[in-house]
């Protein structure tokens, strides 16, 4: 009788174990959970136009930076501060840029000047020729079938519902952000033949503004 307990405990005792060990076996290390952190998005950096009209605040896109990075330099160098706006066309644009405006007689024509080089497109579909959009002006195709930009002309568009038609031809580098109520007063100025205005209208200067 007690050889039979005897066997009965250590069957007990046996089977505590294997199963003591089975569970041991069976658990699985707890998962850390690690949370993944999204990349932060690059600050777009603004410019603040005066003109003697009204200042107008423009923001310059980050996926297109040799236009943002070469607009940022001519600011920095004040290269605008002085030049007009010589091209108006209400409900279209308006278009500065052209160093040969600073010392200008009254009726002459400009729009041929620049810094001295051009920029490679960079047109994107994700940026369109919407209301408000800056964007560089350029030779036309014949003469630059790669639609280089000029190094320093660029233009704003004034057009409800945007200039769509000019999608895919030139590169758009930013947009307004305050002060759309001054580029539609600068567009709707008094302007000669040439869609130069009769009174000279000035960028006095330009200022970069770093967004954090």
């Amino acid at each position: 009788m007690k050889n039979l307990t005897l066997l009965i405990i250590l069957s007990l005792l046996l089977s505590m174990g294997c199963t003591a060990q089975t569970q041991k076996a069976d658990a699985k290390p707890k998962e850390v959970e690690t949370v993944k952190e999204e990349p932060k998005k690059q600050a777009m950096t603004e410019v603040v136009i005066e003109t003697t009209l009204g200042n107008i605040t423009i923001a310059l896109y980050n996926e297109t930076p040799l236009h943002r990075d070469n607009f940022m330099k001519l600011v920095n160098d004040k290269f605008y501060d002085g030049i007009l706006f010589h091209r108006i066309i209400q409900q279209f644009m308006i278009q500065a840029g052209d160093p040969d405006s600073k010392k200008a007689a009254k009726g002459q024509r400009l729009g041929m000047g620049g810094p001295g080089y051009t920029i490679p497109a960079e047109i994107l579909p994700q940026y369109s020729n919407k209301r408000g959009a800056v964007a560089a002006a350029r030779l036309g195709d014949q003469q630059n079938p790669q639609r280089a930009s000029s190094g320093s002309q660029f233009y704003i568009v004034d057009k409800d519902g945007g200039a769509t038609h000019l999608d895919g031809q030139y590169t758009v580098f930013g947009e307004v952000v305050k002060g759309m109520d001054i580029v539609d007063l600068i567009a709707a100025q008094p302007k000669d033949q040439g869609d130069r205005p009769t009174e000279d209208i000035k960028i006095v200067s330009m200022k970069v503004v770093e967004k954090e």
